[in-house]
C-alpha cells in the first residue's frame, strides 16, 4: 500500500480502527489545515472538502505536522484524546507494521 498518499493510509487505518478519530494538522501550499479522519473518510475543518470522496483532502505535497488519536465519536467541545503530537514518521511506521 506504499503507493497510497499519507491521507489515504490514514483513512485505511480508521477503517481498521472505527472507534478512533484522527485529527491531522498539516500545511498545504503554505497554509495550515486541520483534517478529521473517521471510518475511511476525511474532511478538512479549515478548507473546502471535495464532494467526491476519491479526491484526497490532503494533496501529495501536504506536510503532516502532527496527528492526534481520539476516541470516537469526535466531539469538538470535549475531545477524548488517546495520543497527541504524533509526528508523521512515527505514525507511518505504525501503519507499515499494520500492513497499511
Amino acid at each position: 500500500m506504499s503507493d497510497l498518499l499519507p491521507i489515504q493510509r490514514l483513512e485505511q487505518y480508521t477503517l481498521k480502527h472505527p472507534q478512533e478519530v484522527l485529527l491531522v494538522s498539516a500545511v498545504v501550499d503554505g497554509e495550515a489545515d486541520e483534517v478529521v479522519v473517521f471510518r475511511g473518510f476525511s474532511s478538512s475543518l479549515m478548507r473546502p472538502t471535495a464532494f467526491d470522496p476519491e479526491v484526497p483532502v490532503l494533496p501529495e505535497t501536504a506536510q503532516i505536522i502532527a496527528i492526534a488519536r481520539l476516541q470516537g465519536p469526535y466531539t469538538p467541545d470535549n475531545p477524548q484524546f488517546l495520543e497527541q503530537g504524533l509526528i508523521w514518521d512515527v505514525f507511518a511506521e505504525r501503519l507499515t507494521a499494520l500492513g497499511l
